[in-house]
């Protein structure tokens, strides 16, 4: 593969080759993963054109939009809070921010949050991309949506929702929105390339998306789903190129906490790596009985809007699946993004795992798969 870099440690050679092996069997534009095992860093690649346009190589540390990757991030905070004991996944929201018990939310739990089954994967109410960057407006609206079911009954993706509802109940703790308490508490202490509200900086030198030919578009702008995704339009999907579109600086400027995020596989691997073993000998951010609670199954199976894609949720990561994200196995959990970006830990296998790239193909990807699959082969 024209311009592959980096190194593999002595072992770990079947990864370096799959790596290179996407670049010749699927339309690989430009590209990055990183392994952690044990805290060590034992594999660092990349490869190829970060823009399209220019030309411009890939290079060691640049950042990507990670898409619902975000989630991850996200996730290990509020794991975090909640092994510290400020924070309690079975307690009502409202424990925490009181203006969200009414409509019928009452009852509603963080878990049920992290688990997509909270009743309010969409909003009601439309704010526009300056209210949704404003952060309050939106959560003025998560306090008078009524919730579509019963909660804690039924899982439908809370695509955006999911990034602002636990984000609040951040905020409400912490008095940081979540990507500042995510970079205070987690990513910055660590130095990881990862994250939700970058600065111009930061930002500079991101890798540009591209979609893949044939890459299968949304349904109407009225159909749920796309809603969920777009908050009812103000955000575009894919919608690359135009205003507010994901190659926008002002997109990753705003804290987007669902699906916003910008990072390196470096800094989400790291992210991984430390929430499951800590790395190069700093203590683990997620204990044993963390993961164990976050790795128990809250849903799966066919959504509320009836979509069965396989996918396995616990408390705000996805689970090993078969079908949809296999990882390495029941003590996996992670998040991916929609552009085919993927990153797990695993405390088990002591694994930090993270794949990004800029060419958007579409579900059922099997990039980072394979990646996995080679993954699993060197450490299993």
């Amino acid at each position: 593969m024209a311009g592959h870099q980096g190194w593999v440690e002595e072992g770990f050679g079947a990864i370096a080759d799959a790596f290179a092996r996407n670049f010749d069997d699927f339309p690989e534009l430009g590209a990055a993963t990183t392994v952690f095992v044990n805290g060590r860093k034992v594999v660092e690649l990349w490869g190829g054109v970060a823009d399209e346009a220019t030309g411009r190589p890939w290079e060691r540390d640049t950042v990507v939009p990670v898409f619902s990757c975000a989630k991850g991030l996200v996730a290990v905070a509020v794991q975090l809070l909640a092994q510290q004991g400020r924070l309690d996944l079975d307690a009502p929201v409202a424990r925490y921010w009181p203006e969200f018990a009414r409509h019928g939310k009452e009852a509603v739990t963080c878990r049920m949050v992290l688990g997509h089954r909270a009743g309010v994967p969409v909003l009601d109410a439309s704010p526009s991309f300056a209210e949704i960057a404003a952060w309050t407006p939106v959560v003025r609206a998560l306090e008078e949506q009524k919730p579509l079911w019963e909660p804690g009954s039924a899982y439908e993706y809370h695509g955006q929702v999911f990034g602002f509802l636990l984000g609040e109940v951040v905020r409400r703790i912490t008095g940081h929105t979540p990507g500042a308490y995510v970079r205070e508490a987690v990513t910055g202490p660590l130095g990881l390339r990862a994250w939700i509200g970058a600065s111009e900086a930061e930002s500079a030198g991101r890798a540009r998306l591209v979609e893949a030919e044939g890459r299968p578009g949304m349904p109407g702008p009225e159909h749920l789903l796309t809603r969920i995704v777009t908050m009812n339009g103000a955000l575009t999907f894919p919608g690359l190129d135009e205003p507010h579109g994901w190659n926008d600086p002002e997109l990753f400027a705003m804290e987007l906490p669902g699906s916003g995020a910008l990072a390196s596989a470096s800094g989400l691997a790291g992210l991984y790596a430390a929430a499951a073993t800590g790395i190069d000998g700093t203590q683990r951010l997620l204990s044993e009985e963390t993961v164990g609670d976050a790795v128990r199954e809250l849903s799966s199976g066919p959504s509320w809007l009836g979509l069965d894609l396989g996918a396995r949720w616990g408390s705000g990561f996805l689970l090993d699946s078969a079908s949809f994200r296999p990882m390495l196995g029941p003590r996996s959990f992670g998040n991916d993004g929609a552009g085919g970006q993927f990153a797990f830990g695993d405390d088990a296998f002591g694994v930090g795992f993270a794949y990004v790239a800029n060419r958007m193909v579409g579900h059922g990807d099997a990039r980072a798969n394979r990646l996995v699959e080679a993954v699993r082969g060197c450490v299993g």
